[in-house]
């Protein structure tokens, strides 16, 4: 027996699918979350959060106490439920290309556990036609799938679910209104494309950041060639002139989402998405402008090197394609003696910060925490801050 109010969330225990059944579930739904990650489930059910995300511990603790939210790792637990939500990872391979087939691969085994009279919604980022791929093998329950992608800011999600309008795109009016229903419940505008506009505007969106972040990154660069400072520089442009006001801070531009995407519409453009080609090499080289600025030190082998933030952004636990933990890596691999600390991503290896700021001789800012902000670090140490964060003298 289908419950209508009963939501099941496939990637439940991710950074996408765990804040939006939060979200359901302090909507009176009750809301099943599948995740293959036991030890996040685990975390869950014990009313704690498997990582940080802002105003989801209450949330959780309120809805475990009123019986709103289950965990498992059992996929055929859909069949209970009138909504399934798909928040599963679409990587790229090695070589930067799209890898869609395990996605595909998954939709036919979910295929054996749905009915006519359930709903499924893709969150997920996905590569343009995948959601029509997925429709040619679901023949006659084909109509049953709507494509509604998440853009909201990883830490932030139960801020902005409510704010951000929701894309809502399917092959059917009926379907398509049931939808829009539901995602009402918890957002405020909804706006109905068609599929291949969803698909692009998800890809569009991070690429557009992407970009953006890697004009701020180029400036940056050529500043530190000729030894000049871009924060100064970039708040004289800013100073009165709201054309410039759209140039972001200079730093470190990565995490699970923004070059994805850039590269999988790189993909689907056959690769004649220059700008997104161009955004890349910027973006990733970051790492290696370090290194070559700590060559430039005198005795930088005799010297201990502090690493500062090793998540991807600020504010956030999460390290998946942090550019700080690739730098990390390099730093390893040249042998320097290296500190490191973060003020949510938790490892043994970890210092704290003041710590790590007393026996470093060269500092580098990594994720600018706003933590961070109270530190005070002497002029005797050397600071390398490719963000712009700390004050300058």
């Amino acid at each position: 027996m289908i419950n209508k109010n009963s939501i099941s969330i496939i990637g439940g225990a991710g950074h996408v699918g765990f804040p939006l059944g939060l979200a359901f579930a302090d909507k009176k739904f009750k809301v099943n979350l599948i995740d293959l990650n036991k030890e996040n489930l685990e975390i869950i059910k014990s009313g704690n959060v498997p990582f940080y995300e802002i105003g989801a511990k209450k949330i959780l603790k309120n809805c475990l106490k009123k019986k709103l939210i289950t965990t498992t790792n059992d996929l055929k637990t859909v069949k209970k439920s009138k909504y399934i939500i798909v928040c599963i990872g679409t990587p790229i391979d090695s070589k930067l290309k799209p890898e869609t087939k395990t996605f595909l691969i998954f939709f036919k085994k979910l295929l054996k556990y749905v009915n006519k009279d359930q709903l499924i919604i893709i969150r997920s980022s996905v590569y343009p036609g995948i959601i029509d791929e997925i429709g040619k093998f679901y023949k006659k329950r084909k109509n049953n799938i709507v494509y509604c992608p998440e853009r909201i800011v990883q830490s932030k999600s139960l801020v902005e679910l409510s704010k951000l309008p929701q894309i809502v795109s399917g092959f059917d009016t009926k379907n398509l209104n049931l939808a829009k229903k539901l995602f009402a419940k918890i957002c405020g505008k909804i706006i109905e494309t068609s599929i291949l506009e969803a698909e692009l505007i998800k890809l569009f969106s991070n690429a557009n950041r992407y970009i953006n972040f890697s004009i701020a990154n180029q400036l940056y660069i050529i500043c530190n060639h000729f030894n000049l400072d871009f924060k100064r520089i970039r708040k004289i442009m800013r100073d009165g002139y709201e054309r410039n006001l759209n140039l972001s801070n200079s730093g470190f531009t990565a995490g699970p989402c923004l070059l994805k995407d850039t590269m999988q519409l790189t993909s689907f453009y056959k690769k004649k998405f220059d700008l997104g080609f161009a955004a890349m090499k910027v973006n990733e080289s970051l790492p290696d402008l370090i290194i070559k600025k700590l060559s430039k030190i005198k005795n930088v082998k005799n010297k201990k090197i502090g690493l500062l933030g090793l998540a991807f952004k600020a504010e956030t636990d999460d390290i998946r394609d942090s550019l700080s933990i690739k730098l990390l890596k390099k730093l390893k691999n040249k042998k320097y003696k290296v500190f490191q600390s973060d003020e949510y991503y938790k490892d043994s290896k970890n210092i704290n910060a003041k710590l790590l700021i007393k026996k470093s001789d060269v500092i580098i800012l990594g994720a600018p925490h706003k933590r961070y902000k109270k530190l005070k670090i002497s002029n005797k140490k050397k600071l390398i801050d490719v963000w712009g964060f700390f004050k300058t003298s």
